[in-house]
């Protein structure tokens, strides 16, 4: 191999090595701007929500998924308000299978096991739960305190999420409509 052609075969592997580092980079930079411009698109569509900071720990994991598509956030939202009322009904039910607990708390819990159960099939439809009937079972001194406070947790949390996607279809549909 002379010096001229050991020469072309360099130039031409720094050429290649420079054209592939470029394109890399501008994947790179384009994957970086898509996930920013993603994250601004749900901050923006989470700030119109009631409870836009559950808003934003709830849906960002799915941020990639949604990309800047309203509907998809919308149904996302829906989606993860059903699978957390259907967890947090199978976890009451267990809860209220448990040896120990007081006739009123057995009462309380079997009335927010159907709320939930109603809630399941109503979010289908886009209603939303009022919490308080839930929780108003609960109520006053003789109940167990960390139970009134893991059932009202998660009761919260499902009708904070559920207001947050009827927030999200509403915005979609007003955009969309």
């Amino acid at each position: 191999m002379t010096f001229s052609s050991s020469s072309h075969f360099v130039t031409s592997f720094l050429i290649e090595l420079i054209i592939s580092c470029y394109i890399f980079s501008s994947t790179s930079a384009a994957r970086d701007l898509a996930q920013k411009t993603n994250n601004e698109f749900m901050k923006a569509s989470c700030s119109a929500t009631t409870y836009p900071k559950l808003c934003l720990t709830s849906l960002s994991r799915h941020s990639s998924a949604i990309q800047t598509i309203p509907k998809l956030m919308a149904n996302t939202a829906l989606s993860m308000t059903l699978a957390s009322a259907k967890s947090t009904s199978t976890m009451m039910l267990k809860l209220s299978q448990s040896h120990g607990m007081k006739p009123r708390e057995v009462g309380a819990m079997s009335d927010c096991i159907k709320e939930l159960s109603d809630l399941v099939d109503a979010i289908q439809s886009a209603a939303l739960m009022d919490e308080t009937t839930c929780s108003d079972g609960f109520g006053g001194n003789g109940m167990n305190g960390n139970l009134k406070t893991v059932v009202r947790g998660r009761v919260v949390n499902i009708a904070q999420l559920t207001n947050n996607a009827l927030a999200l279809i509403n915005r979609y549909a007003l955009v969309h409509g």
